[in-house]
This record gives structure tokens, sequence and C-alpha cells, in this order.
């Protein structure tokens, strides 16, 4: 077990603890207890306590989603960019199992504290999977309408595959979400 931490390899810890407890039912108590590391070696890494421990993990989903999912969608080819997107969502999701850290921050009072940062991590997703459809040959508003909607749907799923405890909920919604946006990449 690893005894010596870097910020960087607190934070992944910190995000499973959050998705597991929810802002308000993650506490520094909880997590010295979960992860074994003792108050003042997260509040050397976190000075800013419980808040920006949330901070640092929102910019960390954040930088992945822009890195993995954001990025691609703006600049490769778009159809090859929404099939990585799918499997990307998935594993990252790890097929319905992990809840969307973000969202599940925007459904709680967290939403007043990091609403810029919740609001900014959908509205980038939705905006570069309409730059892939309209580059993929899509109608505006038909992409906007298919990136909404298949944004919608992801988290959807991952709320009713958790509800249900049924990972194979997810997939499904997911199949029928990648046979959509198909049938709008070729404009029908």
């Amino acid at each position: 077990m690893k005894t010596v931490y870097e910020r960087a390899d607190v934070v992944p810890l910190l995000a499973e603890i959050f998705r597991e407890l929810g802002y308000e039912g993650t506490t520094l108590s909880r997590i010295t207890e979960r992860t074994g590391i003792g108050k003042g070696s997260l509040y050397h890494f976190f000075p800013g306590g419980k808040e920006e421990m949330a901070a640092a993990v929102l910019a960390d989903v954040d930088a992945w989603f822009e890195r993995a999912i954001y990025e691609p969608l703006r600049r490769d080819d778009p159809r090859a960019a929404i099939d990585a997107m799918w499997a990307n969502v998935m594993d990252y999701f790890r097929s319905g199992s992990r809840i969307c850290l973000v969202g599940a921050f925007a459904l709680d009072e967290t939403r007043q504290r990091f609403s810029p940062v919740i609001r900014d991590y959908f509205v980038r997703w939705i905006e570069a999977l309409r730059q892939a459809l309209v580059r993929a040959g899509s109608a505006e508003d038909d992409a906007l309408a298919a990136a909404e909607e298949a944004v919608s749907g992801i988290q959807g799923a991952l709320v009713l595959s958790r509800a249900l405890d049924d990972k194979d909920m997810f997939r499904r919604t997911l199949d029928r979400l990648t046979g959509r946006l198909a049938a709008t990449k070729r404009g029908g």
C-alpha cells in the first residue's frame, strides 16, 4: 500500500467517495477512514477543505471529458469521434455502474456552489456533439436536438440503471441512442 501521496493520487480517491456519499455526506472523517490519509495531509493538499477537494475532483472529471470526449468531437472525423464517444462513455461510467459525479452534483444543493462548472460540462458536451453531427451532414436543428437527447439519455440511463440495479439498461439505452445518432448523421 502506498504511504506517500501526491495531490494527483488523492483526487481519484476523493472522486469515488463523493460519488458514493455525495457532497453533503462526504466528511473529512469519512475521507480519512476510507483513504487512510490523515486530516493534516488532506489540508496540506487542499487548504480550502472539502470545497477545494470537490473543485479538484470536478476539474479532474472535466479534464478527462475534454481530452476523451469534447476535443475529439470538435477535431476528429465526426463519425469516428462519435463512435469513440460511445465507447468512452461506456468505459468511464463502467457500463452504468458508476454515477456521473457532475450530474449528481447538479441534483442537490451542491449545484449552487459549483453551478458554472456543472453547466459548462453539459453545455460543452452538447455543443461538441452538435458540431460533430453538423460536420457529419446533419441539419443544425436536428443536430442540436440529437445532441441534447444523447446527453440527457446518457444521464437518465445512469440514474435508471443504478435505481433498477440493471447494468444492461445502460447498455440498451446507449445502443438505442447510438442508432438514433447514426440516423441523424445520415440526415434521416
